[in-house]
Protein backbone atom coordinates (compact mmCIF):
# COMPACT_ATOMS: atom_id res chain seq x y z
CA UNK A 1 0.00 0.00 0.00
CA UNK A 2 3.00 2.49 0.61
CA UNK A 3 6.50 2.15 -0.52
CA UNK A 4 7.65 2.75 3.08
CA UNK A 5 6.75 4.91 6.45
CA UNK A 6 7.73 8.02 4.90
CA UNK A 7 5.79 7.53 2.20
CA UNK A 8 2.84 6.79 4.28
CA UNK A 9 3.34 10.26 6.72
CA UNK A 10 3.36 11.61 3.66
CA UNK A 11 -0.15 10.79 2.60
CA UNK A 12 -1.14 11.27 5.74
CA UNK A 13 0.62 14.85 5.62
CA UNK A 14 -1.99 15.24 2.64
CA UNK A 15 -4.59 14.34 4.41
CA UNK A 16 -4.41 16.72 7.36
CA UNK A 17 -2.74 19.47 5.36
CA UNK A 18 -6.77 21.15 5.06
CA UNK A 19 -7.54 20.61 8.63
CA UNK A 20 -7.84 24.08 11.05
CA UNK A 21 -5.62 22.96 13.26
CA UNK A 22 -4.79 24.91 16.35
CA UNK A 23 -1.32 25.60 17.20
CA UNK A 24 -0.54 21.83 16.07
CA UNK A 25 2.00 19.54 18.02
CA UNK A 26 2.40 16.08 16.12
CA UNK A 27 2.99 13.25 18.60
CA UNK A 28 4.65 9.59 17.88
CA UNK A 29 4.57 6.69 18.99
CA UNK A 30 8.01 4.91 18.94
CA UNK A 31 9.61 3.44 17.15
CA UNK A 32 7.39 2.78 14.51
CA UNK A 33 5.41 6.23 14.15
CA UNK A 34 8.00 8.29 14.76
CA UNK A 35 9.14 7.63 10.55
CA UNK A 36 5.68 8.32 9.64
CA UNK A 37 5.03 11.67 11.97
CA UNK A 38 8.32 13.45 10.63
CA UNK A 39 6.56 13.99 7.65
CA UNK A 40 3.17 14.95 8.92
CA UNK A 41 5.06 17.40 11.33
CA UNK A 42 7.11 19.18 8.60
CA UNK A 43 3.83 19.57 6.58
CA UNK A 44 2.02 21.03 9.31
CA UNK A 45 5.43 23.46 10.72
CA UNK A 46 4.34 21.87 14.27
CA UNK A 47 6.95 20.55 16.64
CA UNK A 48 7.62 16.73 17.14
CA UNK A 49 7.42 14.95 19.94
CA UNK A 50 6.95 11.63 21.32
CA UNK A 51 3.90 9.65 22.91
CA UNK A 52 5.56 6.87 24.99
CA UNK A 53 3.65 3.85 25.12
CA UNK A 54 4.08 0.09 26.00
CA UNK A 55 2.23 -3.17 25.42
CA UNK A 56 1.33 -5.28 28.49
CA UNK A 57 1.03 -8.54 27.11
CA UNK A 58 -0.51 -11.53 28.14
CA UNK A 59 0.97 -14.30 30.01
CA UNK A 60 2.38 -16.74 27.95
CA UNK A 61 1.61 -14.80 24.75
CA UNK A 62 3.68 -11.29 25.25
CA UNK A 63 2.13 -10.35 21.81
CA UNK A 64 -1.49 -10.45 23.04
CA UNK A 65 -2.49 -6.91 24.57
CA UNK A 66 -3.82 -7.48 27.62
CA UNK A 67 -3.39 -3.68 27.79
CA UNK A 68 -0.39 -0.72 27.88
CA UNK A 69 1.07 2.12 29.77
CA UNK A 70 1.71 5.23 28.34
CA UNK A 71 4.53 7.79 30.52
CA UNK A 72 2.89 9.39 33.15
CA UNK A 73 -0.31 7.64 33.04
CA UNK A 74 -2.51 4.75 34.53
CA UNK A 75 -3.15 1.75 32.15
CA UNK A 76 -5.45 0.97 30.33
CA UNK A 77 -6.47 -2.68 30.31
CA UNK A 78 -8.56 -4.81 28.17
CA UNK A 79 -10.78 -5.90 30.60
CA UNK A 80 -12.89 -8.73 28.38
CA UNK A 81 -9.42 -10.37 28.01
CA UNK A 82 -8.64 -10.52 31.43
CA UNK A 83 -11.85 -11.52 32.51
CA UNK A 84 -11.56 -14.43 30.06
CA UNK A 85 -7.67 -15.36 30.75
CA UNK A 86 -9.27 -15.18 34.31
CA UNK A 87 -6.27 -12.38 35.36
CA UNK A 88 -7.24 -9.46 37.71
CA UNK A 89 -4.87 -6.22 36.88
CA UNK A 90 -2.92 -6.86 39.89
CA UNK A 91 -1.74 -9.75 38.14
CA UNK A 92 0.40 -7.79 36.18
CA UNK A 93 1.83 -5.30 38.73
CA UNK A 94 5.48 -6.70 38.26
CA UNK A 95 5.31 -6.66 34.32
CA UNK A 96 3.78 -3.11 34.51
CA UNK A 97 6.25 -1.31 36.98
CA UNK A 98 8.95 -2.74 33.93
CA UNK A 99 6.91 -1.00 31.71
CA UNK A 100 6.97 2.26 33.34
CA UNK A 101 10.49 2.39 33.75
CA UNK A 102 11.10 1.28 29.52
CA UNK A 103 9.03 4.69 29.41
CA UNK A 104 10.88 6.46 31.42
CA UNK A 105 14.01 5.07 30.34
CA UNK A 106 12.96 5.74 26.62
CA UNK A 107 12.16 9.43 27.60
CA UNK A 108 15.72 10.32 29.07
CA UNK A 109 17.51 8.37 26.06
CA UNK A 110 15.55 9.46 22.83
CA UNK A 111 14.85 13.05 24.30
CA UNK A 112 17.94 13.43 26.27
CA UNK A 113 15.57 13.61 29.20
CA UNK A 114 13.36 17.02 27.87
CA UNK A 115 10.48 17.01 29.06
CA UNK A 116 7.38 16.11 26.60
CA UNK A 117 6.19 19.05 24.79
CA UNK A 118 3.54 20.83 26.32
CA UNK A 119 -0.31 20.02 24.54
CA UNK A 120 -3.09 22.13 26.60
CA UNK A 121 -4.96 23.98 24.47
CA UNK A 122 -3.07 22.57 20.68
CA UNK A 123 -4.30 20.26 17.95
CA UNK A 124 -2.37 17.38 18.99
CA UNK A 125 -1.98 14.84 16.11
CA UNK A 126 -0.89 11.74 17.49
CA UNK A 127 0.77 9.27 14.83
CA UNK A 128 1.62 5.69 14.52
CA UNK A 129 2.69 3.50 12.08
CA UNK A 130 -0.56 1.10 12.37
CA UNK A 131 -2.96 -0.52 14.59
CA UNK A 132 -2.82 -3.85 15.69
CA UNK A 133 -5.29 -4.63 18.43
CA UNK A 134 -5.29 -0.94 19.38
CA UNK A 135 -4.37 -1.46 22.94
CA UNK A 136 -1.46 1.08 22.76
CA UNK A 137 -3.24 3.50 20.95
CA UNK A 138 -6.03 3.68 23.67
CA UNK A 139 -3.92 3.64 26.19
CA UNK A 140 -1.47 6.95 24.78
CA UNK A 141 -5.17 8.58 23.62
CA UNK A 142 -6.49 7.98 26.97
CA UNK A 143 -3.27 9.63 28.38
CA UNK A 144 -2.85 12.50 26.36
CA UNK A 145 -6.74 12.86 27.06
CA UNK A 146 -5.68 14.21 30.75
CA UNK A 147 -3.06 16.43 29.38
CA UNK A 148 -6.27 18.60 27.97
CA UNK A 149 -5.06 19.12 24.15
CA UNK A 150 -8.07 21.71 22.29
CA UNK A 151 -8.77 18.40 20.17
CA UNK A 152 -6.88 14.88 19.50
CA UNK A 153 -6.30 14.08 16.17
CA UNK A 154 -5.24 9.84 15.69
CA UNK A 155 -3.73 9.48 12.18
CA UNK A 156 -2.46 6.05 11.23
CA UNK A 157 -1.92 4.97 7.48
CA UNK A 158 -3.19 1.80 8.06
CA UNK A 159 -5.55 -0.55 10.86
CA UNK A 160 -8.30 -3.67 10.65
CA UNK A 161 -11.49 -2.28 10.65
CA UNK A 162 -12.13 -3.27 13.93
CA UNK A 163 -9.29 -1.90 15.29
CA UNK A 164 -9.93 1.94 13.71
CA UNK A 165 -13.58 1.77 15.60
Amino acid sequence: MFENRISAGRALAERLADLPLRDPVVLALPRGGVPVALPVAQALGAPLDLLLVRKIGAPGNPELAAGAVAEGAEPEFNRHLLRALGLSRGDFAADLARKREQNALRRRLYCEGRDPLPVQGRSAVVVDDGIATGATVKAALAALKKRRPAEIILAVPVAPPEAAD
